[in-house]
């Protein structure tokens, strides 16, 4: 009964919950000019944003009350706004709201109507508030699995849309296996010399990659809370190369002494040892970082973290491994 009191509460439409008293700037205004509009009709609300609009009110950017007190007075508005900007549209729910509060992290919203007009804005007090009163009645984990399950079926609910966000990221891979392959090219001398490299190229790759998707699937399990920032990146990234070395000293030692074993070839033991070592730590460490990037840059993870991770795992571990056959084999 509570799960369909939640459910009700959340279909209500965004605009009975919309507020009214938002600021909008002229994009063909100076600073000073808007900070005197702002000043003679001030808003009884918080100021969250300060949104920028043409002469029909529709919406152009977002202008940061950092950039609108900093900037010179003479400076346009339009020159200082931030061009992307997300909305919401007039016929989302209260439910689609809180999607846009979970997954961009924004402390307010402007509510827009087909024209891309502002008519309202809603703040992040919407969605705090529901999840207040369902904390209190012991069903808040409800609103976030109807997000999650929200946000998934609107994200599978087109194939057309589903392609256009995942195809690009997958040019990453063909890109770096076209790279890949003019760097074994490039690499012939060595492979003549020593046939026993081709041989391992599998098992060399497959290591990296494997460690590779292991941090991807690890960082984005973890990606949660505040936006990270590069300090924490880097912290991050120091205790993943630890662990990544150490994974790559165990299965290049491994592959190595069974190369060893095979073929008596002591040298192709080092090849193996370092390029294994070094390609599982660099591709650690790219796994960690590039769900944390992405976020940062305000792309999404899930999709192009995986692909982005894999091909630079696959270019860096090449060139370790024949770098490395090139000054250790005869």
């Amino acid at each position: 009964m509570a799960g369909v009191l939640v459910a009700d509460k959340l279909s209500d439409a965004v605009t009975r919950h919309m507020r009214g008293d938002f600021v909008c700037l002229r994009a063909d205004q100076t600073v000073a000019e808007g900070v005197a509009a702002i000043r003679e009709r001030p808003v009884e609300g918080r100021v969250v944003y300060f949104y920028a609009v043409d002469d029909q009110n529709r919406l152009l950017g977002v202008v940061p009350t950092r950039e609108l007190l900093l900037s010179p007075p003479d400076r346009r508005v339009a020159d200082i706004m931030q061009r992307q900007v997300v909305a919401i549209p007039q016929t989302a729910t209260v439910l689609d709201a809180c999607q846009f509060f979970a997954v961009h992290r924004l402390l307010g919203f402007p509510v827009v109507d087909n024209e891309q007009r502002i008519i309202g804005l809603v703040d992040v007090d919407l969605y705090t508030g529901e999840l207040s009163k369902l904390n209190r009645s012991g069903d808040g984990d409800d609103l976030f699995q109807l997000i999650g399950v929200h946000a998934s079926e609107a994200q599978h609910a087109s194939s057309m849309y589903a392609f256009r966000k995942r195809f690009p990221w997958l040019l990453c891979n063909v890109a770096g296996g076209i790279i890949a392959a003019w760097l074994g090219g490039f690499f012939q001398t060595e492979l003549k010399r020593a046939v026993a490299l081709a041989l391992f190229i599998p098992v060399v790759l497959n290591l990296a990659e494997s460690v590779s998707t292991q941090s991807v699937s690890l960082a984005l399990e973890v990606l949660h809370g505040p936006r990270p920032t590069l300090r924490t990146i880097y912290g991050k990234l120091r205790s993943e190369m630890t662990t990544g070395l150490m994974l790559g000293l165990a299965s290049g030692g491994l592959v190595g002494l069974m190369a060893l074993a095979w073929l008596g070839q002591f040298r192709l033991l080092l090849v193996l040892l370092g390029g294994i070592a070094g390609g599982v730590t660099c591709s650690a460490l790219v796994g960690t970082a590039m769900p944390n990037l992405l976020r940062l840059m305000r792309f999404d993870p899930r999709v192009a973290a995986g692909p982005i991770a894999l091909a630079s795992a696959d270019v860096v571990t090449i060139l370790i491994y024949f770098n490395l056959a090139r000054w250790l084999l005869p």
